[in-house]
């Protein structure tokens, strides 16, 4: 079973949703989105010019300073964030043949991942509930009634990368909607169709007019967004350099910003743990959408005299894996998202081989496939950490074994590098574990596995990010807080 040929299950491909409707372009150009598998056209979507991207702050502008969306209680805002639950789990299997396209996810990885998606936005709305919008609070400095309120930031631009594009709007939108801001989505031009299925749901679900606004754009023009002051807040996931120049131009106008940047997350294996298990416990997750994932566990560090196992028994696990097309139920891996990637993971490793690491496995374009954007499960050894294949997030199924001294030393490498996003400690040893997760200067800190969870707290210490995403700190972000201090109880506050 492949994609190719397959229509892209996208509606309204030539248009644009701004201010609640499907619109035509200011211009007849298109994005062209290549088949990752086939390589054949699999979409193309309309291309947002300068008037298009005015049109959509625009709407968005006027639909928070004039529209209902920030008047209606948190609950009656869950109300539309449950409908667009189950319109994504209604469009599940439309999701996961688009995402397999684009990124190369396998299909029945990204079914689940659809379906699990969706439970995400009701999870947001029951926060409704559960999340103190409003809190009493004694003044300090006269006085006689207090209230703590969070309000909705504003108009936000959300910005998202092209490797799980519905799991980023997600944690960006849903949010923001539940707190009362309108949104615009700039989708990634590598992958835009999840936007477009979801502006679709939206529309279904009978969502204001200007509370969310869909467009793809080339760099100029998602820079409008950026820089218009009537954006209050961005929200953005992507590479480190990219963040870097976002922040720079919030900062000029001082908006709001959240980003979630790169990784170069390290597994810190200690000594009591056994080599084969920890090959078996990082393999399962590393091939994980070809690697492309910025939490991936890439670095593995283990002390020198084991480091020729753990080296063999990865090279072993990496090397047994299936790679094909990800509609195939075989398959173990699919291909990278596009050409341009598949360039830039094939230099990291050319990079490697030049600086000195061991190839252990893999480290090239598989044999038996000549269409797609496919690269082998790669395993480098003895490497130094220095080097740019352990500095540099590579964005593939490539993994870098680092020798060390001792724990300590582990440590110390695994906190050397400009991103803090995740880490894992594998050892049998549950206090030993605590004791280094406490050490490492990451978001997050697995233990034995890599994990992530968006559903408490996802993000980055150093330049993987500011702020975080999931659950009621990711809620947070799209809040801003008001001490109102009166001398005596309203009425109007007695149902808070």
């Amino acid at each position: 079973m492949t994609t190719t040929g397959t229509p892209a299950p996208v509606a309204h491909p030539g248009q644009l949703f701004i201010d609640g409707q499907w619109v035509e372009p200011s211009s007849a150009a298109r994005m062209t989105v290549f088949d990752s598998t086939s390589e054949d056209v699999f979409l193309e979507v309309a291309e947002a010019q300068v008037a298009d991207m005015e049109r959509a702050i625009a709407a968005a502008r006027t639909a928070f300073d004039n529209g209902p969306w920030p008047s209606l209680t948190h609950a009656e805002r869950a109300t539309y964030l449950r409908a667009i639950s189950k319109g994504i789990m209604a469009r599940a299997e439309d999701i996961a043949r688009i995402w397999t396209a684009e990124s190369g996810i396998l299909y029945h990885a990204a079914v689940g991942a659809a379906q699990r998606i969706a439970k995400n936005w009701a999870d947001y709305a029951d926060l409704a509930e559960t999340y103190p919008f409003y809190e009493r609070r004694t003044p300090s400095a006269g006085g006689e009634f207090g209230l703590l309120v969070r309000e909705p930031v504003g108009v936000v631009g959300a910005i998202v990368a092209w490797n799980v594009p519905l799991l980023l709007i997600t944690h960006k939108v849903a949010p923001a909607l539940l707190a009362g801001c309108t949104t615009i989505v700039k989708a990634s031009p590598e992958a835009p169709g999840a936007a477009w299925v979801l502006a679709e749901i939206c529309q279904e679900a009978g969502l204001p007019a200007g509370v969310i606004n869909v467009v793809a754009a080339d760099r100029e023009v998602s820079e409008m967004l950026v820089r218009d002051p009537r954006v209050d807040k961005i929200s953005f996931t992507g590479s480190t350099g990219a963040g870097r120049r976002i922040a720079s131009l919030c900062g000029e106008r001082i908006a709001r910003c959240t980003l979630e940047l790169g990784g170069k997350s390290a597994a810190v294996i200690l000594d009591d743990y056994d080599v084969e298990r920890a090959a078996a416990d990082i393999a399962s997750r590393a091939t994980f959408l070809a690697g492309q994932v910025c939490s991936s566990l890439t670095r593995v560090i283990v002390t020198r005299h084991r480091h020729d196992a753990l080296l063999d028994a990865l090279a072993g696990r990496f090397a047994e894996v299936v790679v094909g097309d990800p509609m195939d139920p075989a398959s173990q891996m699919g291909p990278l998202a596009t050409a341009i990637q598949r360039d830039r993971v094939e230099g990291h490793i050319a990079g490697a081989k030049a600086d000195g690491a061991t190839l252990a496995t893999g480290g090239a374009r598989p044999a038996h496939l000549n269409r797609g954007y496919f690269m082998e499960p790669t395993v480098f050894g003895h490497v130094d950490n220095s080097w740019a294949i352990a500095q540099q997030e590579v964005f593939g199924p490539v993994l870098s074994v680092i020798p060390a001294a001792d724990e300590a030393e582990a440590v110390r490498l695994a906190n050397d590098t400009i991103f803090g996003l995740n880490n894992a400690v594998f050892t049998n040893d549950l206090e030993r574990a605590y004791a280094v997760a406490r050490q490492l200067r990451s978001g997050t800190v697995g233990h034995n596995i890599m994990r992530s969870d968006l559903g408490v707290s996802f993000g980055g210490f150093k330049q993987s990010g500011l702020g975080r995403e999931g659950g009621s700190e990711g809620l947070a972000n799209y809040l801003e807080t008001k001490f109102i201090i009166l001398d005596g109880e309203p009425r109007a506050v007695a149902g808070l």
